[in-house]
């Protein structure tokens, strides 16, 4: 359509956030995996960015929110390569993402609340939905695999939080969704 409609920016920042926070996560502990997938994500998830902001009519907005996430990438590589000792860089760094994933994992709260109050699923995306579901479960048992709580840990929220939304979708399935009521016969 060459226009971002009603999409949500935030989404596409905080990801890229996450994926390259990983990323460093990844490249310190030296683990293929975590960098490979976590690369190939920044890099959609720029990309994302850059069609975005060619889209947009408020260019300003969304320039100073990439302006923004460049800043804490810059002040956070700067904390952890030169106040952070290298001892425990990992940990930090591990406790950061960890914190910060699980913040994106519970962050649409807010939208199942609106689902159970207006009983529809209407604000929800199910593809979205099987997604996280993957994803988290595939990361958690990556994280068992390898005895990592940084990976484990905040994954587990998403594989709860998706449990809930398909539980919602049930409960509250497209039928309860029809906007109109059929006209008597």
């Amino acid at each position: 359509t060459k226009s971002v409609e009603n999409i949500q920016f935030l989404p596409f920042l905080t990801t890229d956030a996450n994926n390259l926070s990983w990323l460093g996560y990844g490249w310190l502990k030296g683990d293929g995996t975590v960098i490979t997938v976590n690369a190939i994500g920044a890099a959609l998830q720029t990309l994302y960015i850059l069609v975005y902001l060619y889209y947009s009519p408020a260019k300003r907005p969304v320039l100073l929110q990439v302006l923004l996430l460049l800043a804490v990438v810059v002040t956070g590589y700067g904390y952890f390569t030169t106040l952070v000792d290298t001892g425990t860089r990992l940990t930090h760094l591990g406790l950061f993402c960890s914190v910060f994933t699980i913040t994106m994992y519970l962050s649409p709260l807010a939208d199942l609340a609106k689902v159970v109050r207006s009983k529809s699923t209407r604000c929800l995306s199910f593809p979205l939905t099987v997604a996280t579901l993957v994803a988290s479960s595939s990361w958690t048992l990556y994280g068992l695999q390898l005895h990592d709580p940084y990976i484990t840990v905040p994954n587990v929220p998403g594989i709860i939080t998706s449990l809930v939304r398909f539980w919602l979708f049930r409960r509250y399935g497209p039928e309860q969704d029809k906007p109109y009521s059929p006209l008597p016969a």
